[in-house]
């Protein structure tokens, strides 16, 4: 009897969760995976077989996501590759296993775990999360796979289908929103962007949509990174070597760099200008010393949060919706999933139904000279309709799945001396 083994299956999922829930945004810091970790942790992982995993690190969560029942293990390895302690990790850690961690994913695609509900930038940090891990894995994972492309889905069908979205609250237009609501006169700020990726991107963006001809300037560490989003939205960059030079002119200063420490202190302002100061890193990137210098205001990722409490009382009403999407879209993947453990039993059966539909047919031909073309469309239509009889009946019983296939097997499969065929 064919067997179906070393499958990745929702039993061995689980995911380590530390986010804004647990950990404040200096604690998230300390636990935050930049891109250079990736190829070592994943050279730790296959070096000491552990299967497969892979890490989200955005500004409100970390989260290890991994297909082996060793969890704890991989945990150990990551905080190895990032030099944190274990301990340490799970003091702040969530850890869910098997349906519930599947939940889980589905809930944070879906912006119901975000930090501002219905903040749906997280779904793009997954789909590269599990891009690069790919690229330095190698190879491929058809449950993990499936899993996101379902996380994908149900973020589709929650932004079309309900109003959770409504009001956007990203963190970059929660700067904005802070902005708009605390600055007079914003059309005559200089505003100087130090950051351009992902959220720094956000933020241009937003800015543009929702100031009229915004006096923005952007900066980067990369050069060649400034200069494509400078033409990609028609506006100024700088060369980052003059930034201090810059900082002196700026009344907006935002901050959406990803270093490991802050790069930005009181040592950028001393002429004592009015300065409202914006981190949207984690870990800060701005040191938060520069909160004591006068005519310096400084607020980070979760003061931001803070700011729009209607916007998200508006979308906690439709949070009943969007559950009621992730249940049946969990329910699809379970379906999926029980087929697919179950595809060898399956597949075997048609192939022996196949093989005496074979058999027949060409006994048939050697009496009748001919098969007519209808007889095989018959033929074949038969055989799909009991395998779809046979595949229904042990994925609703799957614990006589086995016993099931293995009789089917004795009944259909002809022995040797059979008697019966010998007198028929």
């Amino acid at each position: 009897m064919i067997q179906y083994s070393n499958i990745h299956q929702t039993s061995n999922f689980a995911v380590l969760s530390v986010s804004y829930e647990k950990a404040d945004g200096e604690t998230r810091g300390k636990f935050a995976f930049f891109d250079e970790n990736i190829k070592t942790f994943v050279t730790r992982i296959h070096d000491e077989n552990l299967g497969d995993a892979f890490v989200v690190s955005t500004c409100n969560r970390t989260e290890i996501y991994t297909t082996t029942l060793n969890y704890l293990s991989v945990a150990e390895e990551y905080c190895k590759t990032i030099d944190v302690s274990l301990t340490d990790f799970l003091q702040f850690a969530n850890i869910l296993t098997k349906e519930e961690a599947l939940q889980h994913l589905f809930r944070v695609a879906a912006g119901l775990e975000s930090q501002i509900i219905g903040d749906f930038e997280i779904i793009g940090q997954i789909k590269k999360a599990y891009a690069r891990f790919r690229k330095e894995r190698q190879n491929s994972n058809p449950f993990l796979e499936r899993a996101i492309n379902s996380a994908i889905q149900i973020s589709k069908r929650i932004k079309n289908e309900t109003g959770i979205s409504n009001g956007a609250a990203s963190v970059s237009y929660a700067a904005v929103h802070y902005i708009l609501n605390n600055q007079k006169r914003i059309t005559e700020k200089n505003i100087l962007l130090l950051g351009v990726g992902e959220i720094g991107q956000n933020t241009v963006e937003n800015l543009v949509k929702h100031v009229f001809q915004p006096r923005i300037k952007i900066t980067n560490r990369t050069q060649e990174t400034a200069e494509k989003i400078s033409q990609k939205y028609n506006i100024p960059h700088i060369d980052y070597e003059n930034f201090n030079e810059e900082v002196k002119n700026t009344d907006i200063l935002i901050v959406a760099t990803a270093s490991r420490t802050p790069i930005v202190n009181q040592s950028h302002f001393k002429n004592g200008k009015e300065t409202l100061v914006i981190d949207l890193s984690i870990p800060h990137n701005v040191d938060k010393s520069v909160s004591d210098i006068e005519n310096i205001t400084l607020i980070d990722v979760d003061e931001l949060s803070k700011q729009i409490q209607q916007t998200i009382q508006q979308r906690e009403k439709e949070i009943p919706k969007a559950e009621k999407i992730i249940k049946e879209m969990t329910k699809d993947f379970l379906e999926w999933e029980k087929k697919r453990k179950l595809a060898p039993n399956i597949h075997h059966f048609k192939a022996v139904l196949k093989n005496m539909e074979r058999n027949e047919m060409h006994n048939f031909y050697k009496k009748n000279k001919y098969i007519n073309i209808t007889d095989m469309e018959l033929s074949e239509k038969m055989i799909q309709k009991i395998t779809n009889r046979f595949a229904k009946y042990i994925i609703d019983n799957p614990l006589r799945a086995e016993e099931i296939s293995k009789l089917m097997h004795e009944i259909l499969v002809e022995q040797p001396n059979n008697e019966f065929n010998e007198k028929h």
